[in-house]
């Protein structure tokens, strides 16, 4: 197990580049597509309902093989990274978008009409009260999902991607120590999670008490 623990630290390096860069791309899908809705823009707050629908009821495996092995039979050739990194944002931006939308949602009619009748336009009602309120609001689904999408890149090693769980089952097909693997695997993956999973428990609080006047 020390022996192999260079392996698995530099995967763990590759999974949280890869979950960090898929995490703020999905914010920023997030933000656009949950905005896109809320403001119910015509076409294209159809085309975004749409696009949460199909990511949100698909696997994250299969809009990677579709994107991997799929694209490549009509000519667009993505490497696997590059790949990864589209399903993630894919899949992390609807998640993302929904959080976003009920937050927005949720702020009280009565503010957006008392802040129209002080004489903020459109866009400073939206930026003043409607995001800092609806981000607060926002923020638990923001926090699961992201750790969600950490998870999730577990999935990225069926398209040949050095992460964790490619490394494990590589050295479990090399040397047959599953248990020793998979003790590993386990344990990385909670060093990753755990510290991401208490920070984001106190922003919640944080975030909450903010949110109360407290």
């Amino acid at each position: 197990m020390i022996k192999v623990l260079p392996l698995y630290i530099k995967a763990a390096g590759f999974t949280l580049l890869l979950s960090a860069i898929g995490i703020f791309l999905s914010f920023v899908v997030g933000i656009a597509v949950s905005l896109t809705v809320y403001c119910k823009v015509k076409f294209f707050s159809v085309v975004a309902k749409i696009y949460i629908e199909v990511a949100r009821n698909t696997p994250l495996l299969i809009q990677l093989f579709f994107l991997y092995f799929g694209f490549s039979r009509i000519g667009l050739r993505m490497e696997a990274y590059t790949c990864a990194v589209v399903g993630l944002t894919f899949l992390g931006g609807a998640y993302m978008a929904e959080a976003f939308r009920s937050g927005f949602e949720s702020v009280d009619v009565s503010q957006k009409e008392s802040a129209q009748s002080l004489g903020l336009n459109f866009l400073q009602v939206l930026r003043f009260v409607v995001f800092p309120q609806g981000l607060s609001v926002a923020v638990p689904a923001i926090c699961a999902n992201s750790l969600f999408l950490l998870k999730e890149t577990s999935v990225v090693s069926a398209i040949a991607l050095a992460d964790l769980v490619y490394v494990a089952k590589d050295l479990i097909g090399l040397h047959y120590k599953t248990t020793e693997c998979l003790i590993l695997l386990v344990i990385f993956y909670l060093i990753l999670l755990l510290p991401i999973s208490i920070y984001m428990r106190k922003l919640e609080k944080k975030m909450r008490f903010a949110s109360h006047g407290v």
